[in-house]
């Protein structure tokens, strides 16, 4: 008899497989085992690794270092989707090879918007009035 796994199980599964997904492509790009002009002289960090249901697919959230050149290393990363695909699959045991998305982290972008507009008179003026 097999047995069934939880949603929680398998969600505790996607975020293992995602981290260790995560570990692999920044060890491949700080080694600077990519020959890749533009991810070679560019600190990325790969932020986050979200793992489909099915394990199949992977979005990579990733941020240069000061967010420069953004769009220059996504382009990179994504010219190079192939062979961080095959350092993935041999690093990492799965049944399938997890074709990898490249998308720019913009959770960052997000914290200082909401940091600038906390910080704002509007804002300061109302929580002064309490």
């Amino acid at each position: 008899m097999r047995k069934t796994e939880t949603a929680e199980g398998r969600s505790v599964r996607l975020l293992r497989v995602g981290e260790q997904v995560r570990h692999v492509l920044s060890d491949v790009l700080q080694r600077g085992d990519v020959h890749d002009e533009t991810l070679q002289s560019h600190l990325v960090s790969i932020t986050e690794v979200r793992m489909s249901p099915d394990l199949r697919h992977a979005t990579v959230f990733v941020k240069p270092l000061l967010g420069q050149d953004e769009e220059a290393v996504l382009k990179a990363l994504r010219t190079n989707t192939a062979f961080l695909q095959r350092e993935v699959a041999h690093r990492v045991r799965m049944k399938y090879a997890a074709k990898l998305k490249f998308i720019a982290d913009e959770s960052f972008d997000e914290g200082s918007h909401i940091d600038r507009l906390l910080r704002s008179e509007h804002v300061a003026q109302d929580l002064n009035e309490e």
